[in-house]
Protein backbone atom coordinates (compact mmCIF):
# COMPACT_ATOMS: atom_id res chain seq x y z
CA UNK A 1 0.00 0.00 0.00
CA UNK A 2 2.60 2.50 -0.50
CA UNK A 3 2.73 5.09 -2.11
CA UNK A 4 4.76 6.09 -5.37
CA UNK A 5 4.46 9.74 -5.76
CA UNK A 6 6.76 12.45 -4.53
CA UNK A 7 6.12 14.38 -1.13
CA UNK A 8 3.64 16.88 -2.55
CA UNK A 9 1.59 14.20 -3.60
CA UNK A 10 2.09 12.46 0.11
CA UNK A 11 0.67 15.14 2.64
CA UNK A 12 -2.07 15.46 -0.12
CA UNK A 13 -3.15 12.35 -0.16
CA UNK A 14 -2.75 11.99 4.04
CA UNK A 15 -5.15 15.34 3.60
CA UNK A 16 -7.82 13.39 1.88
CA UNK A 17 -7.92 10.67 4.39
CA UNK A 18 -8.82 12.85 7.09
CA UNK A 19 -10.84 14.67 5.27
CA UNK A 20 -13.00 11.41 3.85
CA UNK A 21 -12.65 9.69 7.22
CA UNK A 22 -13.84 12.51 9.71
CA UNK A 23 -16.55 13.29 6.65
CA UNK A 24 -17.73 9.40 7.20
CA UNK A 25 -17.64 10.12 10.62
CA UNK A 26 -19.23 13.60 10.82
CA UNK A 27 -21.80 11.87 7.92
CA UNK A 28 -22.95 9.08 9.87
CA UNK A 29 -23.80 11.09 13.12
CA UNK A 30 -25.88 14.04 12.12
CA UNK A 31 -27.42 11.90 9.05
CA UNK A 32 -28.45 9.17 12.21
CA UNK A 33 -29.90 11.87 14.30
CA UNK A 34 -32.45 12.45 11.97
CA UNK A 35 -33.34 8.80 11.31
CA UNK A 36 -33.36 7.50 15.38
CA UNK A 37 -37.33 8.40 15.65
CA UNK A 38 -38.17 5.69 12.79
CA UNK A 39 -35.43 2.83 14.34
CA UNK A 40 -36.83 2.94 17.25
CA UNK A 41 -40.57 2.28 15.54
CA UNK A 42 -39.13 -0.11 13.14
CA UNK A 43 -36.70 -2.32 15.83
CA UNK A 44 -37.68 -4.80 18.71
CA UNK A 45 -36.09 -3.83 21.79
CA UNK A 46 -36.71 -1.80 25.14
CA UNK A 47 -37.40 1.77 24.39
CA UNK A 48 -34.64 2.64 26.73
CA UNK A 49 -31.87 1.18 24.43
CA UNK A 50 -32.52 3.74 22.19
CA UNK A 51 -30.55 6.70 23.54
CA UNK A 52 -27.57 4.25 23.76
CA UNK A 53 -27.47 4.22 19.38
CA UNK A 54 -25.98 7.52 20.31
CA UNK A 55 -24.53 7.24 24.24
CA UNK A 56 -23.05 3.96 23.05
CA UNK A 57 -20.44 5.24 20.54
CA UNK A 58 -19.78 8.31 22.03
CA UNK A 59 -18.74 6.15 24.89
CA UNK A 60 -16.58 3.57 22.74
CA UNK A 61 -14.88 6.70 20.89
CA UNK A 62 -14.31 9.18 23.84
CA UNK A 63 -12.75 6.65 26.06
CA UNK A 64 -10.59 5.00 23.62
CA UNK A 65 -9.35 8.09 21.69
CA UNK A 66 -6.40 8.42 23.95
CA UNK A 67 -5.16 4.85 23.69
CA UNK A 68 -6.10 5.32 19.84
CA UNK A 69 -3.82 7.93 19.57
CA UNK A 70 -0.68 6.84 21.17
CA UNK A 71 -1.31 2.92 18.88
CA UNK A 72 -0.89 5.86 16.12
CA UNK A 73 2.27 6.72 17.37
CA UNK A 74 3.41 3.35 18.12
CA UNK A 75 2.49 0.91 15.56
CA UNK A 76 2.68 3.63 12.74
CA UNK A 77 -0.40 6.49 11.54
CA UNK A 78 -1.62 5.44 8.44
CA UNK A 79 -1.84 1.62 9.32
CA UNK A 80 -4.16 2.41 12.80
CA UNK A 81 -6.08 5.37 10.23
CA UNK A 82 -6.85 2.26 7.36
CA UNK A 83 -7.68 0.02 10.89
CA UNK A 84 -9.74 2.37 11.84
CA UNK A 85 -11.92 2.80 8.80
CA UNK A 86 -11.78 -0.80 8.33
CA UNK A 87 -13.99 -1.60 11.11
CA UNK A 88 -15.81 1.78 11.04
CA UNK A 89 -16.90 0.34 7.80
CA UNK A 90 -17.70 -3.05 8.72
CA UNK A 91 -19.82 -2.29 11.67
CA UNK A 92 -22.47 -0.09 9.44
CA UNK A 93 -22.60 -3.04 7.28
CA UNK A 94 -23.66 -5.06 10.83
CA UNK A 95 -25.88 -1.33 11.82
CA UNK A 96 -27.96 -1.43 8.30
CA UNK A 97 -28.37 -5.33 9.09
CA UNK A 98 -29.46 -5.36 12.68
CA UNK A 99 -32.37 -7.09 13.34
CA UNK A 100 -33.17 -5.53 17.15
CA UNK A 101 -32.36 -2.82 18.80
CA UNK A 102 -29.56 -4.47 21.10
CA UNK A 103 -27.60 -5.58 18.20
CA UNK A 104 -27.84 -2.23 16.84
CA UNK A 105 -26.25 -0.58 20.09
CA UNK A 106 -23.49 -3.32 19.96
CA UNK A 107 -22.49 -2.61 16.33
CA UNK A 108 -22.77 1.26 17.25
CA UNK A 109 -20.16 0.59 20.08
CA UNK A 110 -18.02 -1.07 17.65
CA UNK A 111 -18.79 1.53 15.31
CA UNK A 112 -17.31 3.67 18.03
CA UNK A 113 -13.80 2.07 18.60
CA UNK A 114 -13.12 2.93 14.95
CA UNK A 115 -14.10 6.14 14.82
CA UNK A 116 -11.63 6.34 17.86
CA UNK A 117 -8.92 5.31 15.38
CA UNK A 118 -9.93 7.81 12.66
CA UNK A 119 -9.72 11.13 13.57
CA UNK A 120 -6.24 10.57 16.04
CA UNK A 121 -4.85 9.09 13.21
CA UNK A 122 -5.43 11.02 10.93
CA UNK A 123 -4.69 14.70 12.44
CA UNK A 124 -0.96 12.78 13.31
CA UNK A 125 -0.90 11.43 9.81
CA UNK A 126 -1.19 14.57 8.46
CA UNK A 127 0.87 16.91 10.64
CA UNK A 128 3.90 14.60 10.52
CA UNK A 129 3.26 14.54 6.19
CA UNK A 130 3.35 17.99 5.80
CA UNK A 131 5.91 20.41 5.89
CA UNK A 132 6.98 22.26 8.97
CA UNK A 133 4.18 24.82 9.07
CA UNK A 134 1.95 23.90 6.45
CA UNK A 135 0.22 21.26 8.80
CA UNK A 136 -2.49 24.23 10.18
CA UNK A 137 -3.60 25.27 6.97
CA UNK A 138 -3.58 21.37 5.48
CA UNK A 139 -5.59 20.36 8.75
CA UNK A 140 -8.30 23.45 8.31
CA UNK A 141 -9.01 22.43 4.71
CA UNK A 142 -9.65 19.13 5.41
CA UNK A 143 -11.54 19.74 8.70
CA UNK A 144 -13.66 22.20 6.35
CA UNK A 145 -13.96 19.44 4.05
CA UNK A 146 -15.20 17.60 6.60
CA UNK A 147 -17.69 20.38 7.63
CA UNK A 148 -19.49 19.52 4.76
CA UNK A 149 -21.52 16.70 6.59
CA UNK A 150 -22.53 18.94 9.10
CA UNK A 151 -24.52 20.59 6.49
CA UNK A 152 -25.59 17.70 4.18
CA UNK A 153 -26.34 15.26 7.16
CA UNK A 154 -29.59 15.92 8.52
CA UNK A 155 -30.95 16.03 4.59
CA UNK A 156 -29.59 12.89 3.68
CA UNK A 157 -30.78 11.20 6.66
CA UNK A 158 -34.09 12.66 6.54
CA UNK A 159 -34.50 11.70 2.64
CA UNK A 160 -32.80 8.22 3.01
CA UNK A 161 -35.61 7.57 5.71
CA UNK A 162 -38.58 8.64 3.75
CA UNK A 163 -37.51 7.43 -0.13
CA UNK A 164 -35.63 4.14 1.01
CA UNK A 165 -34.81 3.23 4.88
CA UNK A 166 -32.87 4.05 7.65
CA UNK A 167 -30.28 1.69 6.85
CA UNK A 168 -29.22 3.31 3.95
CA UNK A 169 -27.65 5.74 6.24
CA UNK A 170 -25.00 3.27 7.60
CA UNK A 171 -24.83 1.47 3.84
CA UNK A 172 -23.77 5.45 2.30
CA UNK A 173 -21.28 5.05 4.86
CA UNK A 174 -19.20 1.96 3.97
CA UNK A 175 -17.79 3.73 0.54
CA UNK A 176 -17.01 6.64 2.55
CA UNK A 177 -15.08 4.29 4.96
CA UNK A 178 -13.76 2.62 1.91
CA UNK A 179 -12.35 5.94 0.38
CA UNK A 180 -10.75 6.49 3.68
CA UNK A 181 -8.97 3.30 3.87
CA UNK A 182 -7.94 4.22 -0.75
CA UNK A 183 -6.37 7.53 0.21
CA UNK A 184 -4.83 6.43 3.91
CA UNK A 185 -3.44 3.64 1.82
CA UNK A 186 -1.64 6.30 -0.63
CA UNK A 187 0.07 8.27 2.08
CA UNK A 188 3.27 7.93 3.33
CA UNK A 189 3.76 6.09 7.00
CA UNK A 190 4.95 7.55 10.39
CA UNK A 191 5.64 6.96 13.62
CA UNK A 192 7.16 7.95 17.13
CA UNK A 193 10.84 7.41 16.37
CA UNK A 194 11.23 5.84 19.64
CA UNK A 195 8.12 3.28 19.30
CA UNK A 196 10.08 0.22 18.96
CA UNK A 197 12.07 0.58 22.42
CA UNK A 198 8.44 0.68 24.34
CA UNK A 199 5.35 -1.42 23.99
CA UNK A 200 2.25 -0.04 24.57
CA UNK A 201 1.72 1.24 28.65
CA UNK A 202 -0.93 -0.99 29.00
CA UNK A 203 -2.14 0.27 32.59
CA UNK A 204 -2.42 3.43 31.40
CA UNK A 205 -4.42 2.42 28.35
CA UNK A 206 -6.51 0.79 30.66
CA UNK A 207 -7.01 3.24 33.62
CA UNK A 208 -7.85 5.74 31.07
CA UNK A 209 -10.20 4.09 29.49
CA UNK A 210 -12.43 3.55 31.95
CA UNK A 211 -12.07 6.76 33.70
CA UNK A 212 -12.93 8.50 30.82
CA UNK A 213 -15.97 5.81 29.63
CA UNK A 214 -17.03 6.60 33.29
CA UNK A 215 -16.97 9.96 32.83
CA UNK A 216 -18.69 10.26 29.56
CA UNK A 217 -21.67 8.29 31.90
CA UNK A 218 -22.08 10.19 34.65
CA UNK A 219 -22.18 13.74 32.39
CA UNK A 220 -25.41 11.62 30.43
CA UNK A 221 -26.32 10.94 33.84
CA UNK A 222 -25.22 13.57 36.33
CA UNK A 223 -27.28 12.10 38.99
CA UNK A 224 -25.72 8.91 39.03
CA UNK A 225 -22.44 9.70 41.46
CA UNK A 226 -21.50 6.39 40.78
CA UNK A 227 -20.16 6.94 37.50
CA UNK A 228 -18.21 10.19 38.92
CA UNK A 229 -16.71 7.81 41.86
CA UNK A 230 -15.49 5.47 39.09
CA UNK A 231 -14.33 8.14 37.26
CA UNK A 232 -11.97 9.98 40.06
CA UNK A 233 -10.69 6.45 41.14
CA UNK A 234 -9.86 5.45 37.76
CA UNK A 235 -8.13 8.45 37.18
CA UNK A 236 -5.85 8.68 40.45
CA UNK A 237 -5.13 5.51 39.06
CA UNK A 238 -3.82 6.60 35.88
CA UNK A 239 -1.97 9.30 37.23
CA UNK A 240 0.04 6.96 39.33
CA UNK A 241 0.15 4.56 36.84
CA UNK A 242 1.77 7.42 34.28
CA UNK A 243 4.73 8.50 36.82
CA UNK A 244 5.76 5.17 37.07
CA UNK A 245 5.54 4.01 33.23
CA UNK A 246 8.82 4.38 31.62
CA UNK A 247 7.12 4.97 28.32
CA UNK A 248 3.57 6.06 29.68
CA UNK A 249 0.49 6.34 27.51
CA UNK A 250 0.05 10.20 28.22
CA UNK A 251 3.12 12.16 28.99
CA UNK A 252 2.12 13.97 31.77
CA UNK A 253 4.40 17.13 30.68
CA UNK A 254 1.83 17.55 28.06
CA UNK A 255 -0.25 19.20 31.26
CA UNK A 256 1.94 21.58 31.82
CA UNK A 257 1.76 22.80 28.31
CA UNK A 258 0.03 25.95 29.04
CA UNK A 259 -1.72 26.82 25.25
CA UNK A 260 -2.30 22.87 24.32
CA UNK A 261 -4.27 23.24 27.88
CA UNK A 262 -5.92 26.07 27.45
CA UNK A 263 -6.76 25.21 23.78
CA UNK A 264 -8.09 21.81 24.45
CA UNK A 265 -10.12 23.00 27.83
CA UNK A 266 -11.70 25.94 25.38
CA UNK A 267 -12.39 23.63 22.69
CA UNK A 268 -14.51 21.78 24.90
CA UNK A 269 -16.43 24.85 25.92
CA UNK A 270 -16.83 25.50 21.98
CA UNK A 271 -17.83 21.90 21.41
CA UNK A 272 -20.49 21.70 24.23
CA UNK A 273 -22.38 24.86 23.14
CA UNK A 274 -21.74 23.54 19.66
CA UNK A 275 -24.23 20.40 20.30
CA UNK A 276 -26.46 22.39 22.30
CA UNK A 277 -26.81 25.40 19.26
CA UNK A 278 -27.40 22.36 16.74
CA UNK A 279 -30.37 21.18 19.13
CA UNK A 280 -31.87 24.13 19.90
CA UNK A 281 -32.36 26.07 16.59
CA UNK A 282 -33.88 23.46 14.72
CA UNK A 283 -35.91 21.97 17.76
CA UNK A 284 -37.47 25.65 18.56
CA UNK A 285 -38.12 26.13 14.67
CA UNK A 286 -40.31 22.95 14.76
CA UNK A 287 -41.81 23.02 18.16
CA UNK A 288 -41.86 26.24 18.85
CA UNK A 289 -42.62 27.88 15.06
CA UNK A 290 -44.58 24.31 13.82
CA UNK A 291 -42.19 24.38 10.92
CA UNK A 292 -41.63 21.15 9.72
CA UNK A 293 -38.21 18.65 9.58
CA UNK A 294 -37.81 19.73 5.87
CA UNK A 295 -38.41 23.48 6.56
CA UNK A 296 -36.46 23.80 9.93
CA UNK A 297 -33.26 21.72 8.11
CA UNK A 298 -33.26 24.23 5.02
CA UNK A 299 -33.32 27.36 7.19
CA UNK A 300 -30.29 25.50 9.27
CA UNK A 301 -28.31 25.72 6.67
CA UNK A 302 -26.67 28.99 7.09
CA UNK A 303 -25.82 28.26 10.64
CA UNK A 304 -24.20 24.72 9.49
CA UNK A 305 -22.42 26.11 6.59
CA UNK A 306 -20.74 29.09 8.82
CA UNK A 307 -19.58 26.18 11.34
CA UNK A 308 -18.61 24.02 7.90
CA UNK A 309 -16.03 26.87 7.30
CA UNK A 310 -14.46 27.07 10.37
CA UNK A 311 -12.40 24.79 9.93
CA UNK A 312 -10.30 26.55 6.64
CA UNK A 313 -10.06 29.93 8.99
CA UNK A 314 -8.95 27.95 11.86
CA UNK A 315 -5.77 26.72 9.50
CA UNK A 316 -5.07 29.95 8.78
CA UNK A 317 -4.49 31.37 12.72
CA UNK A 318 -0.61 31.47 13.21
CA UNK A 319 0.17 29.12 16.73
CA UNK A 320 0.83 32.41 18.52
CA UNK A 321 -2.45 33.94 18.28
CA UNK A 322 -4.15 30.97 18.26
CA UNK A 323 -4.69 31.53 22.40
CA UNK A 324 -6.34 35.13 21.90
CA UNK A 325 -8.11 34.32 18.71
CA UNK A 326 -9.73 31.53 20.87
CA UNK A 327 -10.90 33.84 23.42
CA UNK A 328 -12.25 36.18 20.85
CA UNK A 329 -14.22 33.48 19.17
CA UNK A 330 -15.55 32.14 22.65
CA UNK A 331 -16.66 35.84 23.22
CA UNK A 332 -18.11 36.10 20.31
CA UNK A 333 -20.08 32.93 20.38
CA UNK A 334 -21.41 33.97 24.34
CA UNK A 335 -22.81 37.06 22.78
CA UNK A 336 -24.32 35.68 19.79
CA UNK A 337 -26.11 32.75 21.72
CA UNK A 338 -27.33 34.84 23.87
CA UNK A 339 -28.52 36.86 21.56
CA UNK A 340 -30.32 33.69 19.92
CA UNK A 341 -31.42 32.60 23.49
CA UNK A 342 -33.79 35.74 23.21
CA UNK A 343 -35.48 35.34 19.98
CA UNK A 344 -35.94 31.67 20.92
CA UNK A 345 -38.50 33.16 23.39
CA UNK A 346 -40.92 34.76 20.55
CA UNK A 347 -42.75 33.22 17.81
CA UNK A 348 -41.53 36.27 15.39
CA UNK A 349 -38.22 37.16 14.45
CA UNK A 350 -37.32 34.00 12.78
CA UNK A 351 -35.09 36.20 10.42
CA UNK A 352 -32.99 37.49 13.35
CA UNK A 353 -32.85 34.15 15.24
CA UNK A 354 -31.42 32.31 12.07
CA UNK A 355 -28.89 35.34 11.98
CA UNK A 356 -27.55 35.06 15.55
CA UNK A 357 -27.38 31.48 15.18
CA UNK A 358 -25.29 32.04 12.11
CA UNK A 359 -22.97 33.99 14.09
CA UNK A 360 -22.49 31.50 16.97
CA UNK A 361 -22.25 28.66 14.46
CA UNK A 362 -19.28 30.53 12.60
CA UNK A 363 -17.25 31.64 15.84
CA UNK A 364 -17.91 28.36 17.60
CA UNK A 365 -16.61 26.73 14.07
CA UNK A 366 -13.43 28.54 14.27
CA UNK A 367 -12.65 27.65 18.26
CA UNK A 368 -13.80 24.36 17.43
CA UNK A 369 -11.27 23.77 14.50
CA UNK A 370 -8.50 25.87 16.49
CA UNK A 371 -9.20 23.40 19.45
CA UNK A 372 -7.45 20.51 16.85
CA UNK A 373 -5.12 22.39 14.01
CA UNK A 374 -3.49 25.32 17.21
CA UNK A 375 -2.71 22.12 19.83
CA UNK A 376 -1.49 20.03 17.03
CA UNK A 377 0.96 22.70 15.99
CA UNK A 378 2.09 23.17 19.99
CA UNK A 379 3.25 20.26 20.80
CA UNK A 380 6.42 18.03 19.32
CA UNK A 381 5.44 16.26 15.57
CA UNK A 382 6.56 12.70 16.81
CA UNK A 383 3.50 11.98 20.14
CA UNK A 384 0.96 14.46 17.64
CA UNK A 385 -1.45 11.28 17.58
CA UNK A 386 -0.98 10.88 21.72
CA UNK A 387 -1.88 14.95 21.55
CA UNK A 388 -4.69 14.88 19.12
CA UNK A 389 -6.24 11.47 21.03
CA UNK A 390 -6.63 13.32 24.70
CA UNK A 391 -7.59 16.26 22.76
CA UNK A 392 -10.45 14.33 20.80
CA UNK A 393 -11.09 12.56 23.50
CA UNK A 394 -11.63 15.63 25.84
CA UNK A 395 -14.36 17.02 23.11
CA UNK A 396 -15.95 13.67 22.48
CA UNK A 397 -16.68 12.71 26.21
CA UNK A 398 -17.89 16.66 26.71
CA UNK A 399 -19.92 16.44 23.43
CA UNK A 400 -23.08 15.33 25.50
CA UNK A 401 -22.74 17.68 28.39
CA UNK A 402 -24.15 20.99 25.72
CA UNK A 403 -27.29 18.73 25.43
CA UNK A 404 -27.71 18.53 29.70
CA UNK A 405 -26.61 22.75 30.03
CA UNK A 406 -29.63 23.31 27.60
CA UNK A 407 -32.00 21.78 30.22
CA UNK A 408 -34.61 18.87 29.40
CA UNK A 409 -36.13 20.67 26.42
CA UNK A 410 -39.39 18.96 26.48
CA UNK A 411 -38.89 15.10 25.41
CA UNK A 412 -37.64 16.11 21.93
CA UNK A 413 -38.84 16.81 18.45
CA UNK A 414 -43.38 17.49 18.34
CA UNK A 415 -44.48 15.57 15.14
CA UNK A 416 -45.55 18.25 13.33
CA UNK A 417 -48.01 18.52 9.85
CA UNK A 418 -46.71 19.44 6.66
CA UNK A 419 -50.07 21.36 6.30
CA UNK A 420 -50.76 24.80 6.63
CA UNK A 421 -52.05 26.10 9.93
CA UNK A 422 -53.35 29.45 10.42
CA UNK A 423 -50.99 32.27 12.00
CA UNK A 424 -53.02 32.86 14.84
CA UNK A 425 -53.48 28.86 15.92
CA UNK A 426 -50.06 28.58 15.45
CA UNK A 427 -48.93 31.30 17.35
CA UNK A 428 -51.23 30.03 19.93
CA UNK A 429 -49.83 26.34 19.64
CA UNK A 430 -46.38 27.80 20.11
CA UNK A 431 -46.41 29.93 22.76
CA UNK A 432 -47.72 27.03 24.70
CA UNK A 433 -44.81 25.35 24.18
CA UNK A 434 -41.87 28.08 25.32
CA UNK A 435 -41.83 26.68 28.71
CA UNK A 436 -40.84 23.07 27.38
CA UNK A 437 -37.98 24.29 24.97
CA UNK A 438 -34.37 24.11 25.51
CA UNK A 439 -32.28 27.28 26.59
CA UNK A 440 -28.88 28.79 25.52
CA UNK A 441 -28.52 30.57 28.17
CA UNK A 442 -25.87 28.33 30.44
CA UNK A 443 -24.06 27.53 26.76
CA UNK A 444 -23.95 31.27 26.13
CA UNK A 445 -22.37 31.82 29.86
CA UNK A 446 -20.03 29.32 29.74
CA UNK A 447 -18.56 30.61 26.42
CA UNK A 448 -18.47 34.11 27.95
CA UNK A 449 -17.05 33.04 30.83
CA UNK A 450 -14.32 30.83 29.07
CA UNK A 451 -13.57 33.81 26.89
CA UNK A 452 -12.75 35.43 30.09
CA UNK A 453 -10.10 32.79 31.45
CA UNK A 454 -8.67 32.50 27.74
CA UNK A 455 -8.28 36.23 27.40
CA UNK A 456 -6.14 36.23 30.87
CA UNK A 457 -4.04 32.65 29.85
CA UNK A 458 -3.27 35.29 26.95
CA UNK A 459 -2.28 38.28 28.92
CA UNK A 460 -0.24 36.37 31.42
CA UNK A 461 1.67 34.63 28.83
CA UNK A 462 2.33 37.65 27.22
CA UNK A 463 3.34 39.39 30.73
CA UNK A 464 5.69 36.31 31.66
CA UNK A 465 7.49 36.93 27.90
CA UNK A 466 7.99 40.55 28.60
CA UNK A 467 9.15 39.95 32.07
CA UNK A 468 11.73 37.31 30.67
CA UNK A 469 12.79 39.58 28.29
CA UNK A 470 13.13 42.16 30.20
CA UNK A 471 14.95 40.46 32.81
CA UNK A 472 18.04 39.57 30.11
CA UNK A 473 17.90 43.35 28.98
CA UNK A 474 18.48 44.04 32.65
CA UNK A 475 21.49 41.34 33.05
CA UNK A 476 23.12 43.24 29.97
CA UNK A 477 21.66 40.24 27.59
CA UNK A 478 20.49 40.92 23.81
CA UNK A 479 18.46 39.34 21.52
CA UNK A 480 21.29 37.32 19.54
CA UNK A 481 23.37 36.71 22.37
CA UNK A 482 20.27 35.08 24.07
CA UNK A 483 19.17 32.81 21.28
CA UNK A 484 16.28 35.17 20.46
CA UNK A 485 12.55 35.41 21.92
CA UNK A 486 11.29 32.40 20.30
CA UNK A 487 14.22 29.76 21.17
CA UNK A 488 13.22 31.09 24.49
CA UNK A 489 9.64 29.99 24.24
Amino acid sequence: MGARNGPTSQWRWARWALAVGAFCVQLDSFALNAVLPVVRAELAGPPAAVPWVVSGYLLAAGALMPVAGRLADLWGRRRMLVVGAAVFGVSAVLCALAPSMPFLVAARVAQGAGGALIMPAGLALLTNACPPGGARRATGRALGLAGLATVCGPFVGGALAQSASWRAVFWLTVPCAAATVWCAGRADESRDPAAAEHPLDVAGAVTATGALGCLAGWLEHVGAWGWALGAALLGALFVRAERRAPAPLVDLALFRNLPYVTLTAAGAVANAATVALLYVVPLTLQQGRGWTVWEAGLAFLAPAAALAIGGPVAGRVRPGAAVPVMALCLGLAGGALWATRALTGTFTGTLGLLAASTGAAAALGVAGGLALTGTQAVVRRERAGEASGVTKAVLTVTAGLGLALTGSGGGGAVPVSGGAVSSHASSTWASSTWASLPSLVVPAAGCLAGAVLVALVAVMAVMAVRGGWEGRVGRGGSESAGGGLMSGE
